[in-house]
């Protein structure tokens, strides 16, 4: 028989009399990678919480490696040894690796810290995955990738059961995924279990033992492995968005061939490299949707300051920031003032002149809503906050835009619709130059792709290749139908 890990029964959790799991269930066992997609944002922060402290319920029961751990009857507050990995780092920067997995772990009581004998105690751990890290580097010089392994490490160290990551493939590039795949299994294969959390089916149907679908705080359907690669299971939710996705890519697909645009060179992006010593480059052509995948986190984040430095000087670029819906509100203005921000740069009198802000909002309110420009930016949803980023950036009329991880933490409808405001960018002939360590739902959008290498080599895949792009690409077998 198959021993539990973790069983969440008819879990009910409110937070400000806001029901945000209902009915909620859940079970993961031993050894066993349960995938979890969420097809919207709710319940997602409350599964967390719940996951890592013992809040009040309001209805139902947790258990935990079999014992109870909660219920709606009496919490005690406690948190649980229980990892969670996800793209805010719980490591402590200024400190060794060997010093986060084994000095912070929950037990540890030495008075005095030996650090060559901790340093050796970590070695076995690296070697058994396949990791080279020397153990007395500090955290802050680590990459993404390294900093996931060190929190893994840690979780195995102290002996959590149950490890939980939050769409790490957001994080990291395909290669260092595929790596990460594989060091899970083999953690699950030595009885350890987790709860892996990405909005891509594509990616968690080839990795994951099982997958919870989540909806509107509840579990609606749960696919075993056996299942998941057959079309003899149903989900109305998933197979309503998957339509819907699957319509609008080949109706853009076939509007980029009717529109039979010349390959006129744009520009020449190219910027040295201090990471790697070497001056990148590559061609951006007039209108066309480019995907630019870096493999390294470093090489992505120089070219990133660099393209923030530039479009600051240029007033026919614009930048669409990661995660605009936080980095790019301007809370405490209005939402006039939000979406007219980027006209200072051609027009300086813009926020004393009624006239054109008044035409502005005429222009916009069919499309908008007329009820958003009365609502405090704070109070607007996910999907308004981004209908007013991107029309910002469209009344700026720039030539190019450069998009930093667009589909990044968005669940399966914000995507879907992140995907329609791009697709207006190019309508509009505007390039789109899409920034990203993993592919996400690019392809489905580009012209052309380019992988740049760790050591900064640029490989071009024209979109007639797509389909063998040898990568967990979201909706890549779908794809393939379409381009052949």
């Amino acid at each position: 028989m198959r021993k539990e890990i973790l069983r969440m029964e008819r879990v009910t959790y409110k937070e400000a009399d806001m029901i945000e799991l209902e009915d909620f269930n859940l079970q993961i066992y031993e050894g066993e990678i349960m995938g979890l997609l969420p097809f919207n944002g709710q319940g997602m922060v409350a599964l967390l919480k719940l996951l890592q402290v013992n809040l009040p319920l309001y209805d139902g029961y947790i258990y935990y490696n079999g014992e109870q751990i909660n219920s709606w009857r009496e919490s005690s507050g406690t948190h649980n040894r229980i990892g969670v990995i996800q793209e805010k780092s719980s490591l402590v920067e200024s400190m060794t690796i060997a010093d986060n997995v084994f000095v912070l772990r929950h037990g540890f009581k030495q008075e005095f810290i030996q650090e060559e004998l901790l340093n050796r105690q970590l070695q076995p751990f690296l070697k058994e995955i396949g990791m080279e890290m020397p153990a007395d580097t500090t955290v802050d010089r680590l990459t993404v990738f390294q900093r996931v392994i060190v929190e893994l490490l840690r979780s195995v160290v102290a002996g959590n059961h149950l490890v939980v990551l939050e769409e790490i493939g957001a994080l990291i590039s395909d290669r260092e995924l595929e790596a990460l795949h594989r060091i899970l299994r083999y953690y699950a294969e030595k009885g350890f279990s987790f709860l892996y959390i990405s909005p891509h089916f594509e990616e968690e149907k080839k990795f994951c033992d099982r997958v919870a679908f989540l909806t509107n705080g509840r579990i609606w359907k749960v696919i075993r492995k056996e299942m998941l690669e057959s079309q003899t299971w149903e989900v109305y939710d998933y197979n309503h968005y998957n339509m819907e996705y699957t319509q609008m890519v080949r109706q853009h697909l076939k509007k980029r061939e009717r529109e039979n645009r010349s390959r006129e060179l744009y520009c020449s992006w190219s910027f040295f490299c201090e990471t790697i010593q070497k001056r990148i480059e590559f061609p951006v052509y007039q209108g066309e949707y480019l995907a630019v995948q870096i493999h390294e986190n470093r090489i992505l984040q120089e070219m990133i300051e660099r393209l923030q430095t530039e479009t600051v000087k240029d007033d026919k670029a614009a930048i669409i920031q990661e995660s605009p819906t936080e980095s790019m509100m301007f809370h405490g203005l209005s939402y006039m003032d939000n979406l007219c921000m980027s006209l200072s740069r051609r027009m300086g009198n813009i926020w004393k002149n009624n006239r054109i802000r008044g035409s502005i909002r005429r222009e916009y309110e069919e499309l908008l809503g007329e009820e958003a420009f009365d609502t405090k930016v704070e109070d607007l949803s996910e999907k308004q906050k981004y209908q007013l980023i991107y029309s910002r950036v469209m009344l700026q009329n720039p030539q190019i835009v450069y998009c930093i991880k667009p589909f990044k933490g968005a669940d399966l409808a914000h995507r879907i619709h992140i995907w329609k405001l791009l697709e207006r960018l190019l309508d509009c002939g505007i390039t789109v130059v899409d920034i990203s360590l993993n592919l996400s739902d690019s392809l489905s959008l580009a012209d052309r792709l380019l992988m740049i290498e760790n050591d900064g080599t640029v490989l071009e895949i024209g979109q007639e290749n797509f389909a063998h792009v040898p990568r967990n690409v979201p909706w890549g077998s779908f794809y393939t139908n379409i381009v052949n």
